[in-house]
């Protein structure tokens, strides 16, 4: 099932835990549409560069199976891991930033991947931007240009 032009619903509840049900509830199935969505507008920013997900929606017992936390916003069906050939999580990050897109969260994770999350409604967007890395969580640094806020 197509949720966008670049993104379907399979994709988007993909897990290596195939014993484990993956399936969205109603609410989490509306935010994966917004999702991909605003994926859609990700892959603009980038030039319509190919964005791969790693993890987007997450159950319970999936999210557990990961070992990530109950507030997780993948558990919502708000948030996904991306890949980006070509680009490093780096210049997603500045990227996305510097777009003026409504995200909640961009992360730059252990410099292998980009978390990017939109709000759960009603929920305004935080455009929170972060690193997390062997040494902890912190702030992403600001923009040179000044075009995009923390």
């Amino acid at each position: 099932m197509n949720l966008s032009e670049h993104f379907t619903l399979a994709e988007l509840t993909r897990t290596d835990h195939r014993a484990l049900d993956n399936t969205p509830d109603a609410d989490a199935l509306a935010n994966l549409q917004r999702l991909a969505e605003f994926l859609e507008q990700v892959r603009e920013v980038l030039g319509n560069r190919v964005v791969v997900i790693n993890s987007a929606y997450r159950s319970k017992a999936v999210n557990d199976a990961v070992g990530s936390k109950d507030t997780s916003q993948h558990r919502l069906g708000c948030a996904a891991d991306i890949r980006v050939p070509g680009m490093t999580p780096d210049a997603v990050v500045r990227a996305v930033r510097a777009s003026g897109l409504a995200y909640d969260q961009l992360i730059k994770e252990f410099d292998a991947w980009t978390h990017i999350s939109i709000p759960n409604l009603p929920a305004k967007p935080r455009k929170m931007a972060l690193i997390i890395d062997k040494t902890g969580t912190r702030l992403f640094p600001a923009d040179p240009t000044g075009l995009a806020a923390v």
